[in-house]
């Protein structure tokens, strides 16, 4: 039997960091499934479709990563696939507090679903999506914070945002 864990987030846009959990998290399962959320409470710079893509380039060589969008309740999406874990990521203290109530909640809706948190490698830490597109808004230089697709993917859409 597989073992398979899903990571969920918006990943507007996918970092190094995001990217760090995913191959690392390869590590104690068999199946990630990454899943990119729609929120309603934010605006997102890209689509979920676009978003989608950005990470399924970025995974490419790793055939034990799946990617799909998703706009309901973690805890179904996690039963539809058979997870049997969620990832969470903890860059900073401060992520705990939201992190530790959407885990007891979770655990509330579903008994079975373990949550796990990792902490992101020394080199990635202080990455995050919010400051790569505000680096990136600015004419700043991204290319070693996310993958090269969403550097084009960036630069394309703030030069576009300039005129």
């Amino acid at each position: 039997m597989s073992r398979i864990a899903l990571y969920a987030g918006s990943f507007d846009p996918v970092t190094r960091g995001h990217l760090d959990l995913m191959l690392r998290s390869l590590v104690f399962v068999d199946t990630l499934v990454v899943a990119v959320a729609t929120n309603p409470k934010k605006t997102s710079l890209f689509s979920a479709e676009e978003r989608v893509r950005f990470i399924l380039e970025a995974t490419q060589d790793e055939p034990r990563i799946e990617v799909r969008g998703f706009d309901g309740l973690l805890v179904a999406l996690a039963h539809e696939v058979g997870a049997s874990m969620l990832i969470r990521g903890l860059r900073a203290v401060s992520d705990f507090e939201y992190e530790f109530q959407m885990a007891l909640m979770n655990r509330h809706l579903a008994a079975d679903l373990e949550t796990v948190f990792m902490v992101p490698s020394l080199d990635t830490t202080y990455i995050s999506s919010s400051m790569v597109r505000e680096v990136a808004r600015f004419g700043g230089d991204v290319s070693d914070l996310t993958h090269p697709t969403v550097v084009a993917a960036l630069q394309t859409k703030f030069r576009y945002a300039q005129r």
